[in-house]
């Protein structure tokens, strides 16, 4: 059976972006307890991203990275809505073909599947 891009989104890239969000909040200074809430994830789940041992299927690449990070910085310094921050990174990892690069790393599929883009 092949994914549709809607399940990679959904099982593999909002984990990870979750996961690296999650780190980089910790490093900004708040605790599990505030990241769960603001996530709307419990504070086990904010434990095992950034323990590594949840949604480490796919690895971001540093382009996403950084976009996690400015997110980060704006939820934690700013407020910005999480569900907003997460969104704007979702629209760029589709919108920069990074969804495909993903799709590979968890299912085999051609290289030159255009489905998401048609």
């Amino acid at each position: 059976m092949t994914l549709m891009p809607q399940e990679i989104e959904v099982w593999y890239i909002l984990p990870a972006v979750r996961s690296e969000l999650s780190k980089k909040m910790l490093d900004l200074g708040l605790n599990q307890v505030k990241i769960a809430e603001k996530l709307g994830i419990s504070r086990a789940a904010v434990n095992q991203y950034v323990k590594a041992k949840r949604a480490n299927a796919i690895v971001l690449d540093n382009d996403v990275k950084s976009k996690i990070e400015d997110a980060a910085k704006r939820i934690v310094k700013e407020n910005s809505s999480i569900m907003k921050e997460i969104q704007q990174i979702c629209d760029y990892i589709k919108t920069e073909r990074k969804i495909c690069c993903y799709h590979q790393k968890v299912e085999e599929i051609k290289d030159d599947c255009k489905v998401c883009f048609e």
